[in-house]
């Protein structure tokens, strides 16, 4: 199976979001082929929680102003080490660096593909898979 256009289109939205709060990395995976219950796993990261806050709130704005999406969940609230909005077809991790490298999910899906968002410092963009 392969994430629908629908939710490519909405994960775009959400990193050029992320990008232009400037998201340290920012990767988006196809997970459709291996979870049922959502296509793209976008994750993206800052190097502190105050940061990590601004690109949520980025990304909430801009799907709701270009996409009319509203997350159906949203985790992680606290310090803002990692946040996670779930709009559905499109899960979006926010991350502190320092939890981008512990938890690692790039590791842990890595059978799956991963997109090309059209950002810089997308993983397409790095010269990832």
């Amino acid at each position: 199976m392969v994430a629908t256009q629908e939710a490519i289109d909405l994960a775009k939205i959400a990193a050029h979001a992320a990008h232009d709060k400037l998201a340290t990395s920012i990767t988006g995976l196809d997970v459709s082929g291996q979870m049922p219950l959502t296509d793209i796993f976008l994750i993206v990261s800052a190097d502190n929680e105050r940061q990590v806050q601004a690109i949520v709130d980025a990304v909430e704005d801009d799907m709701r102003e270009k996409a009319q999406a509203k997350p159906l969940r949203r985790e992680g609230n606290g310090p803002g080490r990692w946040v996670l909005l779930d709009f559905g077809d499109v899960v979006v991790h926010a991350q502190h660096d320092e939890e981008r490298d512990f938890y690692d999910l790039e590791r842990l899906w890595r059978d799956c593909p991963h997109l090309d968002l059209g950002v810089v410092g997308s993983a397409q963009e790095q010269g990832g898979a």
